[in-house]
């Protein structure tokens, strides 16, 4: 039987992650909503600016257009799930003397 003395662990400032839950409901809807605002106010921004560059043709349609566009593309967003995060967190490893030793898998032929 191995002591704690024999694999001090290291102290780490951050908690170990035990899980690999998703952020709460809560969370998903508020980062939704905020990124609908996000998305509805860069809409409210083009058809300002489509009405400011009504001279200009060519930059009033693409305004335009963005603003009759940017509110379906926020929607879809909006429905959409929370982006995968690939982020480094500090998972738990088990100490060398317990660690199960790894055994040959058997194949059976038919």
């Amino acid at each position: 039987m191995a002591s704690s003395q024999q694999f001090p662990r290291p102290r780490t400032p951050e908690p170990v992650l035990i899980t690999e839950a998703e952020p709460s409901r809560a969370e998903q809807h508020a980062a939704r909503k905020k990124r609908y605002a996000i998305t509805m106010g860069i809409r409210g921004i083009c058809i300002v600016l489509a009405a400011v560059f009504h001279q200009i043709l060519w930059l009033m349609l693409v305004f335009a257009i963005l603003g009759a566009v940017l509110p379906w593309i926020a929607v879809v967003m909006a429905n959409d799930g929370p982006p995968k995060k690939r982020l480094h967190v500090s998972h738990y490893d088990a100490r060398p003397d317990r660690v199960l030793e790894q055994r040959p898998t058997r194949v059976i032929d038919g």
